[in-house]
């Protein structure tokens, strides 16, 4: 039997017929854009996340180019991004009409940390995206002292935490995606900005709906980019499931270290005082590629992320500077695989995946 390296459906099938009658409730009400169940869902994940506003977008990637531009981001600014992460981080930047300014990581966690930003930051630096990669949140406590406002792109964080404040509510604003696979996921694209500040949650509501606060007189030029009524119905009623969801996923990472897999290949590291959601769990070895292989053939799945990292990339050519050295990135790119994870893991799929880690190490 094949190990999903995701499994959404096991987790979703006991709410499904729910799920259903709630669509059927909002198809009958008649309302589809920015109504009462967006509304709802705004302040159920802001209660959640510890956060005063709570502002729904059509998807993560316009969450972070709103959220950029609602921090006062503009056409000549620069913001340091890291290089390992999803393109969107980057793509969301240049949107928003800045520069992105690439940064390497820490090896044990895969995330930004001071010593990787101060490198990137010169007097046009305007923000700090800092990336929760892989469900580990980044040190967003330690980033502030930098001075500069911190964005922290939790798209792959939803039920994460450190010293106990939620992945969302450590910077000076966050931004989620609820695509399918992710921790917190809806039934298409989905995304969300969260900030204590109003003036930034104010500014995002009329960059969402083309600038306007009104929809009659256009202060800016925005975006349409609304979360619609049918995906925060589902989110409402998946939301109530995310901590059980994360303890889930945190219980197959517990499972994953007592069988052994630490002995085959290098975990990621746990920061003091954080509760990691493992969107993803990552590990590398010097010869990855042979042992995705090798998990392949034992029908288990798993995959390579971010093997062109986004100082590589062809259409960031023109963000790069000659002579940029980003020598973890590059090797995190090189040596990483990602192992099945869902919080239905368990002790049995995670000795499986032990034993070929074993023979193919």
């Amino acid at each position: 039997m094949t190990i999903p390296l995701f499994d959404t459906t096991t987790p979703l099938a006991p709410l499904r017929e729910n799920i259903l009658i709630r669509i059927g409730e909002v198809v009958g009400r008649g309302a589809f854009i920015l109504g009462p169940e967006v509304d709802a869902f705004e302040r159920e994940f802001a209660e959640y996340l510890g956060v005063e506003h709570v502002v729904g977008v059509a998807n993560g990637t316009d969450a972070i180019t709103i959220a950029l531009r609602a921090l006062g981001v503009q056409p000549g600014d620069e913001v340091v991004v890291p290089s390992f992460t999803f393109y969107a981080t980057a793509e969301a930047v240049v949107t928003a009409g800045a520069t992105p300014v690439f940064c390497d990581v820490d090896y044990d966690t895969r995330n930004v940390t001071p010593d990787t930003v101060r490198p990137a930051l010169s007097s046009r630096t305007k923000a700090i995206v800092a990336v929760d990669l892989f469900g580990c949140p980044a040190p967003a406590t330690e980033l502030r002292a930098l001075g500069l406002p911190i964005l922290e792109d939790a798209a792959q964080a939803a039920g994460a935490s450190v010293d106990g404040r939620k992945a969302g509510a450590l910077g000076d604003v966050a931004t989620f995606s609820f695509y399918p696979s992710k921790n917190l996921g809806c039934f298409g694209d989905g995304g969300a900005i969260a900030t204590d500040d109003e003036n930034i949650a104010e500014l995002a509501r009329a960059l969402r709906f083309h600038g306007s606060r009104d929809k009659k007189t256009f202060d800016y030029v925005g975006y349409n980019s609304r979360l619609d009524e049918v995906q925060a119905a589902i989110l409402r009623m998946l939301l109530r499931h995310l901590d059980e969801w994360s303890d889930g996923r945190r219980a197959a990472a517990a499972a994953y270290a007592q069988a052994g897999v630490g002995e085959h290949v290098t975990l990621p590291v746990v920061p003091h005082g954080a509760q990691p959601a493992w969107h993803l769990y990552v590990v590398t070895h010097p010869h990855a590629d042979a042992l995705l292989a090798e998990l392949r053939v034992r029908e288990i799945q798993s995959r390579a992320y971010y093997r062109t990292p986004l100082h590589r990339q062809p259409a960031m050519a023109p963000y790069v500077g000659d002579g940029l050295s980003l020598p973890v990135t590059d090797e995190l790119a090189r040596t990483n695989l990602a192992l099945p994870m869902s919080p239905v893991l368990g002790a049995d799929s995670a000795e499986r995946v032990a034993a070929v880690l074993a023979a193919g190490a």
